[in-house]
């Protein structure tokens, strides 16, 4: 009797003690997850290798998370409970929102949910311009700086493949800490897939032998035009004058040659200096691209334009421009009155 009298009151207490142990565990849950205490947007970066207690304590040092030990026992529970493994965190510069809670930043960096860098590689720039960006930024990892550029392309999977027009221009996203070689891998693969697509649907009949001739002459037509709705037409005068077996005659393949003794004008004597890139002393296509081409450059030599021009000049009215011409009379004309222009510019107070 004493036993069954006793029963009620064990059985009242034990419920106060699960009632306890609940509010307890329900009041750790909120501590673990409350935010912390941060009124400003901030960037957190996780290095490479880096641990799941480690990330914690240095969220919890930088004022991002309040109760780092609570959170884990927290995540340990709630993952053990699903049948899911501990979150391995990503390298990467993450942003953390002001009183962002735990649950959240940590989500950002189990997906790697990473602030992404940017970088432009500008059309008509060399491959050595490229590297030369790539090592001024801050937030990329340099890993090729004392390579010269063989051993790059080397790197890259292209040995005794010349570096120059085969990274593509474009704007490249990437998050922190990435590498240069990484970069530069995604840029060779994209050029190398315009340049497939290109001379795949190319327009029959061009007088050209292979791709890499595409994209020599694509470089070329690149450097002489800033104007993209010129940019076939160029193509066009080039390509008639390859079937004809006249020399190109372009002014950046002399200037390309001339490397960096070129001080920003060209020569009659620099027009003469034979180099391996010099068109007005070589006939045919350079050995090489003279630039990084854009997408547009190298299509407009796939589809130029049909025309009968055989020489350009610029219009020298600052449009960028030029006047196109079919014979060498009327070329001498065009360049004449450039000639003028540049003159009466120049004599201007």
């Amino acid at each position: 009797m004493a036993l069954m009298t006793r029963l009620p009151r064990l059985l009242l207490w034990l419920l106060v003690l699960a009632a306890a142990a609940a509010i307890g565990l329900r009041h750790l849950y909120d501590l673990a997850l409350q935010p912390a205490t941060s009124t400003e947007e901030r960037r957190f970066s996780v290095p490479a290798g880096a641990g799941l207690r480690t990330t914690l304590d240095q969220l919890h040092a930088e004022g991002l998370l309040a109760h780092p030990r609570l959170f884990e026992v927290w995540l340990r529970i709630h993952r053990a409970r699903y049948g899911r493994a501990l979150p391995a965190v990503r390298k990467g510069r993450y942003r953390v929102p002001a009183g962002a809670e735990p649950r959240w930043i940590l989500e950002q960096m189990e997906q790697g949910r990473v602030i992404l860098e940017q970088y432009t590689i500008v059309e008509g720039w060399t491959f050595a311009q490229a590297r030369a960006g790539l090592a001024s930024l801050a937030a990329v990892e340099p890993t090729l700086r004392d390579q010269d550029d063989a051993a790059v392309m080397a790197t890259l999977g292209k040995a005794d493949v010349p570096a120059e027009g085969r990274i593509a221009p474009d704007t490249y996203r990437f998050a922190e800490g990435s590498t240069d070689r990484e970069i530069l891998q995604i840029a060779l693969a994209a050029q190398a897939r315009t340049l497939e697509q290109a001379w795949a649907s190319r327009d029959p009949g061009l007088p050209l032998r292979s791709a890499d001739e595409v994209l020599v002459l694509a470089s070329i037509v690149e450097k002489e035009t800033g104007l993209a709705e010129e940019r076939p037409r160029i193509a066009g005068v080039f390509l008639n004058r390859l079937r004809r077996g006249m020399r190109l005659q372009s002014d950046p393949t002399v200037i390309y040659g001339l490397g960096g003794r070129y001080d920003g004008d060209i020569r009659a004597r620099d027009l003469h200096e034979d180099t391996p890139w010099n068109t007005y002393t070589r006939p045919g296509l350079p050995p090489t691209p003279i630039a990084l081409p854009g997408k547009d450059a190298i299509n407009a030599v796939t589809h130029p334009e049909a025309t009968d021009a055989l020489y350009f000049v610029a219009l020298g009215d600052g449009s960028g421009g030029h006047r196109f011409s079919a014979t060498l009379e009327e070329h001498n004309r065009a360049v004449k009155r450039y000639l003028r222009q540049s003159k009466a510019k120049g004599a201007r107070p």
